[in-house]
């Protein structure tokens, strides 16, 4: 079976050909960099080139994909059934972001005095500059007041416009995502939120009293396997009077410090609190209890946000030793900090750090709470 395409009709009648269908010249014509003419350029520029533009294209099948989950959390009711389609399609985000990492491998192959030959050309263009990069930070929820600042600007923002101050269409796209609202983040935590605790929903009139009976629950169970550890420790290991007080208080510290997650008593605004104290609750929940069938896809969407964030992180991290390793610890192209900037966004940037932060608290399966109304999250035939 052939793979080119003839039964599709053209927009101007007759049968299409796989390069009008996917636009190959068009798409070959843009390699040629500021000069416009490819023969000006050598190899190592033009392969420079061409992966970046790769990367971009893969950006914005991320961005159709961010969409689609943004659009179906962000519903006052979430079919269950399309819980398995978003899954799919956090998976594909993670993969991109994995290939596009790999990339990398290719630009390593280009020595330090061959990129040198052309690198003055982009400044002060900067990869930071991919408008579709702050699209997808924008639209998964990263909030502004946690930005790393580039060089010495004071707002992401002004390195979108052009050198002469103007604005560019960059600048024009990301500030159209930023009045799309709401973010991945919000319309996930929204869902969750809602989520049964112990067959409770918000609106109920014993939730608070369900929820809060589910945590402290959690506490005590959660105090008692640390109890179990510290003896596990002291039977295996010869310390000192001061190691076991140290190790007490390590343990000790640990569970306080839960104890304050869960209550949202790490916030400031007491009004914040109870929304959040539910929506950790409900994380925590799912991810106890995912072998009950009601909460199985739930907790599937949680490990598919994790592995795309996580393949984000980790394309940042790769992104910084290519960088390093190709030109060293120079002042970025852009008057940034180069790698050092690239470190930092690679471990301060997460989003969905709720849900990250129920991986610190989950428990084993013998000492989970026991769930009460368990017959709510059966299978159901409506």
């Amino acid at each position: 079976m052939s793979d080119t395409i003839h039964e599709a009709p053209r927009a101007g009648g007759g049968p299409a050909s796989y390069w009008d269908y996917v636009r190959t010249e068009d798409l070959l014509a843009l390699q040629g960099g500021l000069e416009r003419d490819e023969s000006a350029l050598g190899d190592d520029e033009v392969r420079f080139i061409v992966i970046h533009q790769i990367d971009e294209l893969w950006m914005k099948l991320v961005l159709r994909e961010l969409v689609s989950a943004r659009d179906l959390f962000g519903r006052e009711h979430v079919p269950e059934t399309a819980l398995s389609a978003v899954c799919a399609g956090l998976r594909r985000v993670a993969l991109i972001f994995e290939m596009m990492a790999d990339h990398f491998r290719l630009m390593e192959t280009m020595r330090t005095r061959s990129y040198l030959e052309f690198r003055d050309k982009l400044s002060p263009a900067s990869g930071f500059q991919s408008a579709q990069m702050r699209e997808i930070e924008i639209l998964l929820g990263l909030d502004a007041a946690e930005r790393i600042p580039f060089g010495k600007e004071n707002s992401y923002l002004i390195a979108l416009h052009e050198a002469d101050g103007s604005e560019s269409a960059a600048l024009h796209r990301v500030q159209r995502r930023l009045q799309d609202t709401p973010s991945l983040k919000d319309a996930i935590y929204g869902w969750l939120a809602r989520a049964p605790i112990d067959g409770s929903t918000p609106g109920s009139s014993d939730d608070d009293q369900v929820v809060d009976g589910f945590v402290t629950t959690f506490l005590a169970r959660q105090r008692e396997g640390q109890r179990q550890r510290i003896a596990a420790v002291l039977r295996h290991q010869a310390l000192t009077e001061a190691d076991v007080d140290r190790l007490e208080q390590r343990y000790e510290n640990e569970l306080e410090s839960a104890a304050r997650y869960l209550r949202a008593e790490d916030l400031e605004d007491p009004e914040a609190r109870p929304a959040t104290r539910r929506l950790r609750a409900a994380i925590l929940f799912i991810e106890s209890n995912r072998e009950l069938p009601l909460l199985s896809w739930p907790g599937e969407i949680l490990d598919a946000l994790i592995q795309a964030e996580q393949a984000m992180v980790v394309f940042r991290q790769r992104h910084a030793r290519m960088v390093e390793r190709v030109i060293g610890r120079r002042v970025g192209t852009g008057g940034s900090d180069g790698v050092d900037y690239l470190d930092r966004t690679a471990l301060a940037y997460r989003v969905f750090k709720e849900i990250w932060a129920a991986r610190t608290l989950l428990l084993r399966s013998e000492l989970d709470p026991p769930v009460r109304n368990q017959d709510f999250y059966g299978l159901r035939a409506d």
